[in-house]
């Protein structure tokens, strides 16, 4: 409130409950929801850069490549054999885009991104700047000679409209495919690991990983630097507070939170016990010197 009535702004966007609060904004547009009237006006007050278009001379080409209508392909990129790029797809500069790589119509590729062979990504796939999609999981079984690897033969899946942040990664399946789920989208520097199995519209903050085998329902919500641990089933619009640790399964709608997790409310209980303990033990020291003396 004090930040809006000092406010020097020409103009606010603002909601009609709000429309006649004290402030130095004089012009204000009503509108029902603002952040989504935001997504109209920022784009015409700051016009996208105008699209890439051509193939750079630097690029490479491998056999057989299948190219879409108006496709872009930036410096040093490299597309390997069988990839099929769809209409309008813009693949920025030093990209690797592995052999027998599906790539959606209107996906883009920001800049030095790694799609390993046989990845594939739906339309509108926007994958940002060192993004490494498809390669092996971390799959090891202890024998009498060794360390010895598990081959990694599934796919990694992007659906449509998914948006994955700066230096993210995705193993590919071990034998099933790891898929994230339609519209999700994924913060920089998330892991996520290989047959996991991430549900539609999902939202994943920075510095999260969800190990192998996990499958998330729809709408989760998963706060920055949240841990899940392998072969869990997290229910439909699950949310996970940040810097938590999951190990055990999560049914639909609830909220969990802490290391190890466990039902928000309960995690919020458990914390604030904790912190009077301190408090609760210099109490007892106390009463007992009082005793003693």
């Amino acid at each position: 409130q004090d930040e809006f009535r000092g406010s020097r702004a020409g103009v606010v966007l603002i909601s009609p409950e709000l429309a006649d609060h004290e402030g130095a904004p004089a012009t204000r547009i009503v509108v029902a929801k603002p952040q989504e009237a935001m997504l109209l006006v920022l784009p015409a007050l700051y016009p996208p850069p105008p699209r890439e278009s051509g193939i750079h001379a630097s690029a490479v080409i491998g056999r057989g490549v299948r190219l879409g209508k108006d496709v872009a392909i930036g410096a040093h990129s490299v597309i390997g054999d069988g990839a099929v790029l769809g209409d309008r797809v813009v693949i920025g500069p030093l990209c690797d885009v592995g052999r027998d790589v599906s790539i959606g119509a209107d996906s883009h590729l920001v800049s030095a991104v790694t799609l390993y062979p046989g990845t594939v990504l739906g339309a509108r796939v926007r994958l940002h700047a060192g993004v490494r999609a498809g390669s092996d999981g971390f799959g090891y079984v202890p024998s009498a000679t060794g360390i010895q690897k598990v081959p990694h033969v599934g796919r990694c899946i992007l659906e449509d409209d998914v948006e994955v942040g700066a230096n993210s990664t995705i193993d590919r399946g071990s034998i099933a495919d790891t898929v994230i789920g339609a519209g999700s989208k994924l913060d920089n520097l998330v892991m996520i690991a290989h047959n996991v199995r991430l549900g539609r519209m999902c939202l994943i903050a920075a510095q999260s990983g969800i190990a192998g085998s996990t499958r998330l329902g729809d709408g989760c919500m998963i706060g920055g630097q949240v841990g899940v641990t392998g072969h869990l089933e997290l229910g439909n619009n699950v949310k996970l507070g940040a810097g938590s640790g999951v190990m055990d399964d999560i049914p639909d709608g609830e909220m969990w939170s802490g290391a190890p997790a466990r039902p928000h409310r309960d995690w919020l209980k458990a914390t604030s016990a904790f912190y009077k303990l301190a408090d609760r033990m210099r109490e007892i020291e106390r009463q007992l010197r009082e005793r003693g003396a």
